[in-house]
């Protein structure tokens, strides 16, 4: 195969010609940057589904597509002159060098952890040598994460200060102290005292602070929010899925039975699902 005949080569080409405004695809020429960025977010969570499933068949497809948005973004910014697929493949090639630099260079530390001290302070001085005057142990943690990814990294950040809690047991009891006061403002909000909207937003900031305490409660324990999230969810759906199954063999559409009805159906869907006797 020479050169031209390379499969990424071939994408490059492919997206040229349908960004072409002489016969392209009428979709693809009116998306921008602002547009396409949330497929490109979308196709990242789809790649870490497939890793999830362990289904590397659709890991393959997926990163495919998260592949395209990357190839999607180059070609706008090489009709604006910014820069091109090459450009973007260089960058990332050096800046791979130059954050590893006991691979490819002289340096050798002692463990991981102080690879990423020294990770750390590259990227450090590299924002300053790009002009960014923000001094802070927290400075250049990207605004577009997920939230619950930025939570993570700002407590990762501020504990390398040294600003953290010891272990998990103090995070368990900071944990049951937001979960108390998330109750008392449900109560303000049921009983009507005083402004609505100010007590739905006490009410919003308190259940804020317990989502974060509890992502740090995950960040103690090694665990990966977005991963056990996840998890989390696919069990909640198999399992509501399960109900939906054993309440139409009984001849009853799920919805019309009261709560605690729907709720025999979750038990039973939950020891089917642990293999005990149903």
């Amino acid at each position: 195969m020479n050169q031209a005949e390379r499969p990424i080569d071939q994408l490059l080409a492919i997206m040229a010609r349908l960004r072409d405004p002489q016969g392209g695809c009428p979709w693809d020429l009116e998306q921008d940057f602002a547009t396409i960025a949330p497929y490109t977010i979308e196709e990242a969570y789809e790649v870490a589904d497939a890793i999830d499933r362990n289904d590397l068949g659709g890991l393959k497809d997926e990163l495919g597509d998260l592949l395209l948005q990357v190839v999607f973004h180059a070609q706008m910014a090489r009709e604006q002159g910014a820069f091109g697929f090459d450009d973007v493949a260089a960058a990332i090639s050096d800046k791979m060098v130059r954050r590893h630099p006991h691979v490819f260079g002289d340096a050798s530390f002692a463990d991981a952890e102080a690879q990423t001290v020294n990770w750390e302070a590259i990227k450090r001085a590299e924002r300053e040598a790009a002009g960014e005057q923000d001094r802070s142990a927290l400075a250049g943690i990207s605004r577009g994460l997920p939230e619950w990814q930025r939570a993570v990294k700002l407590q990762s950040r501020a504990a390398r200060t040294g600003f953290d809690w010891p272990g998990p047991e103090p995070v368990i009891a900071k944990l049951h102290e937001e979960i108390e006061e998330v109750r008392v403002e449900f109560d303000r909000v049921a009983a009507g005292e005083g402004d609505a909207m100010a007590n739905q937003a006490r009410l919003q900031d308190e259940i804020g602070d317990l989502l974060f305490v509890a992502a740090n409660l995950a960040r103690h324990a090694k665990v990966d929010v977005g991963a056990a999230l996840r998890q989390a969810n696919l069990k909640f759906e198999r399992r509501f899925r399960a109900m939906e199954q054993l309440a139409q063999a009984d001849g009853t559409p799920l919805s019309t039975l009261a709560l605690e009805q729907q709720d025999a159906y979750w038990n039973r869907a939950k020891r089917i699902e642990r293999g005990q006797p149903d």
